[in-house]
């Protein structure tokens, strides 16, 4: 009889912690599912928070070409004040919008990034002295970003460069040189449009 009792009692403990071994890997699994399903909707935020600050430096962009566009010089000067400011509230309404995509790095890739945003600054700021020849090292910073054949020379150190970059840090870098290349061409292009101009006065007035 009392041999019956232990083994009842031992039949139960063994079942009681069974249970108990079942009861966890539910909650267990319970808490997996629940962060999967968090993880799709952190990587979703991520991806609108992207988009939007694409779209914002997009936005910024068309604002300041329509600022110096060649249009805005061939309206009256009351015109040309209205428009400059609806562009101008406009522009500051959107610098009011702040969207900021955080990339996690390791220290290499935190050293890459320093490397390439220095190497485009150096162009940048030698624009205004010979725009043809850094426009041509800014294609070529830009052909080393882009998986296809370029139309123009790689630069090979700055291509090892972003590719040591996180790869969120790379699409970045990429966008930045194209609306530079465009900035560039679309300056070129008043500048040209104003020279042609000024020859056709000089013409009509003789």
């Amino acid at each position: 009889m009392a041999q019956a009792k232990i083994q009842a009692k031992m039949n139960e403990a063994t079942k009681s912690k069974f249970s108990r071994t079942m009861s966890m890997a539910d909650r267990s699994g319970r808490l997996l599912e629940s962060l999967d399903q968090l993880e799709i909707r952190v990587e979703a935020l991520r991806e609108t928070a992207t988009l939007m600050e694409q779209e914002r430096e997009s936005i910024l962009e068309m604002l300041q070409s329509l600022q110096n566009g060649q249009e805005m010089r061939s309206i009256s000067d009351g015109e040309r004040e209205e428009l400059s400011l609806t562009s101008n509230r406009l522009l500051g309404r959107t610098l009011c919008v702040e969207v900021s995509v955080g990339v996690i790095r390791n220290s290499e890739q935190d050293d890459a990034l320093r490397q390439a945003t220095s190497m485009i600054d150096e162009i940048v700021k030698k624009l205004l002295e010979d725009t043809g020849s850094n426009r041509q090292r800014l294609m070529a910073l830009h052909a080393a970003c882009v998986t296809e054949a370029p139309p123009v020379a790689i630069d090979q150190k700055f291509q090892a460069i972003v590719i040591s970059c996180a790869l969120e840090d790379q699409k970045k870098i990429k966008r930045r040189l194209e609306t530079l290349i465009r900035n560039v061409f679309n300056a070129e292009n008043t500048i040209k449009l104003m020279d042609n101009q000024k020859l056709d006065q000089a013409n009509g007035a003789h």
